[in-house]
């Protein structure tokens, strides 16, 4: 099953796009589930079926279902349970339900999903959070420490103190499922990355950023959505300076290396299933650009370093950050960081240099003598 993830500027027109899309393409005879808070107006019957999201329902089931796994541990602190008439929802609460129905979206049986997300920074923040809470949660409370469950009693014992309950170790384990299962969703091949924009300056930008966090994160993105374009040819010169701009701005969008679908402005908001038929983007079954790969290369006959590869376009040496922990590479990109494990043979290895060059972004290692295998 293929899933579109839609996604641009707020106003932009993210969740008419993400609606027009799934509607053409189950008229064209596809099984198709939308996932939206906010589509309207559309049939859910047929080869189309609308999920939306419920933000403050969601965070109450899961409050009280983790409540209630943890009825034996609030008992004994003297806690009184919450109920759900008294819950309200919490800021955050929202790239949660997000998920879920994301991880929803994924086990059924549609032949496409389209998901309609947030604005841009917070679509991004929203699909790195899987993998970034696995990291907190492998740090905080590491695998291998669970197997000191069983000892719990005596080591409570011999250490005079309490050790972690049951309960945490087995909430952790079912976080930990659940987060790996839609981070799988969001790496899946199958999942892309659709951006609708507004050609103007702003969207300029916004192309150059995108491009930037998808590459950061692995997603590939399959089409950019030129959004409410206006008819060319009009003799009003006010419509016609701002037709023209909007093709000056439209021309830098076709070097985002993806398709470019064009969609005109019809001159009012769009209303019901007619006016979305109008809106939808082109079909295509042609595979996106597949994401670039990070490659290793060997260069320590030459120069005694290897060089990671990490392709980043639209990056700028200005606003990269490098930092060495462990294990991992820290990497700044812009507004966007992420935490990155290193390859085996370079956990070996210290870094002693980067730089980047025409988008590719090239970390040098250097061998450490007293980790590196010794040849014969």
């Amino acid at each position: 099953m293929r899933i579109i993830l839609v996604t641009g500027l707020g106003g932009a027109g993210r969740t008419t796009v993400a609606a027009a899309t799934a509607l053409a393409e189950a008229r064209a005879g596809r099984r198709v589930l939308l996932v939206s808070e906010d589509a309207e107006g559309l049939p859910d019957d047929g080869g189309l079926r609308v999920l939306r999201p419920e933000p403050a329902a969601d965070f109450r089931r899961e409050f009280l279902a983790l409540q209630a796994r943890s009825g034996v541990a609030l008992d004994l602190l003297g806690a009184a349970p919450f109920e759900d008439a008294e819950l309200t929802e919490l800021p955050g609460s929202r790239p949660f339900a997000l998920l879920r129905a994301l991880r929803e979206a994924a086990d059924g049986d549609h032949e496409l999903a389209v998901v309609d997300l947030p604005p841009l920074p917070e679509a991004l923040a929203a699909l790195a959070l899987p993998e970034q809470l696995r990291r907190y949660l492998s740090r905080l409370l590491p695998p291998e420490r669970q197997a000191a469950r069983a000892l719990r009693p005596m080591l409570a014992q011999l250490a005079g103190v309490p050790m972690p309950a049951q309960w945490l170790y087995e909430t952790t384990a079912r976080w930990e499922a659940e987060l790996a299962a839609v981070q799988a969703v969001v790496e899946d091949p199958a999942t892309t990355v659709r951006l609708v924009l507004e050609p103007g300056p702003a969207a300029t930008r916004a192309l150059r950023t995108a491009r930037l966090g998808l590459a950061l994160h692995r997603l590939p993105l399959d089409a950019v959505v030129a959004n409410r374009l206006l008819p060319a040819g009009s003799e009003d010169p006010w419509l016609a300076g701002l037709t023209a701009e909007q093709h000056r701005h439209l021309a830098e969008l076709r070097t985002a290396g993806a398709a470019l679908h064009e969609l005109p402005h019809l001159g009012r908001a769009p209303r019901g299933a007619d006016d979305l038929a109008l809106l939808a983007p082109a079909r295509t079954d042609a595979a996106p650009a597949p994401v670039p790969e990070w490659t290793v290369e060997d260069r320590r006959e030459e120069d005694g370093v290897l060089v990671w590869h990490l392709p980043l376009p639209g990056a700028v040496k200005e606003e990269l950050s490098l930092v060495r922990r462990g294990d991992e590479l820290l990497l700044t990109a812009g507004p966007f960081r992420r935490n990155l494990p290193l390859p085996g043979a370079l956990r070996r290895c210290t870094v002693t240099g980067a730089g980047l060059v025409d988008g590719d972004l090239r970390v040098r290692f250097t061998p450490d003598p007293g980790l590196w295998p010794r040849t014969p």
